[in-house]
C-alpha cells in the first residue's frame, strides 16, 4: 500500500472513530510505529486530524476552513483522478437536459477527462466554475455555459442570486458534485453558504446526482450542510473509504463506487 492510501485510510477512521492510536494503526497496516507517526504528522500540517500523545483525534467538528484552488487541487491528487476516470461511467448516453458541474476539485480532475471525451460535444454543460469553463471551451465544446454572478477569488467560483435564478430555470441529466465533506448525520458540506447555494440548486434540478469525494473527506463536516444522503444516487469514493462507513451509505440507497488509485 502505497504512503499517500495509508494516509487517507487514517484520516477517514479518524473522523469516523474520532480517535486512533499508533499502536493499532502500525498493528493495522503493518507498518512500524516510527511510519504511523510521520503519516500523522502529515495529516496534523493538512489540517485532516490533530495530532495528540499516543495518536490522533478528529479535526473539529463544522469546520470553515478553507484552502486555495491550488493547494485542494494537490490534495488527494492520485485518488482524484481515478475517481474521475470512475465518472465517465456516468455521462448520459444521449442529453435533452446537459450536465452540471460544479466547482470542486474533484469535478476539476472530471473535466480535464471530459475536455477529451469524443461524446462531450453532444451534451450542454452548465458550470460554475471558472477553470471548468475555460478548459472545456477552449477545449473546442461548443455548448458550455457559465453561469454568471459573482466571484469567490479562493475557489474561481461563481456564486450569488443571478447565478440561483439561471439555474432555477434548469434541468440536468446529471450533476456531478464535489464536497468538501460528508457524513452520515450532516450529509454533503462545504464552507461557504453561498457555494452551497449552487450545488443544492444543481442537486435539485438534476434527475441523477454523482458525487465525487475522496475518502479524506467521509465522516467530516463543514459548516453548511447542502444535501442529505437521500438526494444521492451515486458515490464514487476511492479505495481508501473504510468498510463501515461504505456499508452505512450503502443502506441509504446510495450506490457506492471504489474507485482504486
Amino acid at each position: 500500500m502505497y504512503a499517500e492510501e495509508r494516509r487517507r485510510q487514517i484520516a477517514s477512521l479518524t473522523a469516523i472513530e474520532g480517535r486512533v492510536n499508533v499502536t493499532e494503526l502500525s498493528e493495522k497496516f503493518d507498518v512500524t510505529a516510527e511510519t504511523i507517526r510521520r503519516d500523522l504528522a502529515v495529516l496534523n500540517r493538512e489540517g485532516v486530524i490533530h495530532r495528540v500523545h499516543g495518536g490522533a483525534v478528529a479535526s473539529q467538528t463544522f469546520s470553515t476552513t478553507e484552502f486555495s484552488l491550488d493547494a485542494r487541487s494537490r490534495s488527494a491528487s492520485t485518488a482524484k483522478s481515478a475517481i474521475a476516470r470512475k465518472a465517465l461511467k456516468y455521462l448520459p448516453e444521449q442529453s435533452e437536459g446537459g450536465i452540471f458541474l460544479d466547482s470542486g476539485t474533484s469535478i476539476s480532475a472530471f473535466a480535464s477527462l471530459l475536455a477529451s471525451d469524443p461524446r462531450a460535444g453532444t451534451w450542454p454543460i452548465v458550470t460554475n466554475s471558472l477553470p471548468i469553463a475555460l478548459e472545456l471551451s477552449t477545449s473546442g465544446l461548443s455548448h458550455v455555459q457559465l453561469l454568471g454572478g459573482s466571484v469567490r477569488a479562493i475557489t474561481q467560483a461563481v456564486v450569488g442570486a443571478m447565478a440561483l435564478r439561471s439555474l432555477a430555470l434548469m434541468r440536468a441529466d446529471v450533476a456531478f458534485i464535489g464536497t468538501n465533506a460528508l457524513s452520515v448525520d450532516h450529509g454533503l458540506s462545504t464552507a461557504d453558504a453561498q457555494e452551497a447555494a449552487i450545488k443544492t440548486a444543481m442537486v435539485t434540478n438534476a434527475r441523477t446526482v454523482v458525487v465525487l469525494c475522496d475518502s479524506t473527506k467521509l465522516g467530516n463536516d463543514y459548516l453548511v450542510s447542502f444535501a442529505s444522503l437521500d438526494e444521492i444516487d451515486v458515490l464514487i469514493t476511492d479505495s481508501g473509504a473504510p468498510e463501515s462507513i461504505v456499508s452505512e451509505l450503502s443502506q441509504h440507497g446510495i450506490e457506492v463506487v471504489l474507485a482504486e488509485a
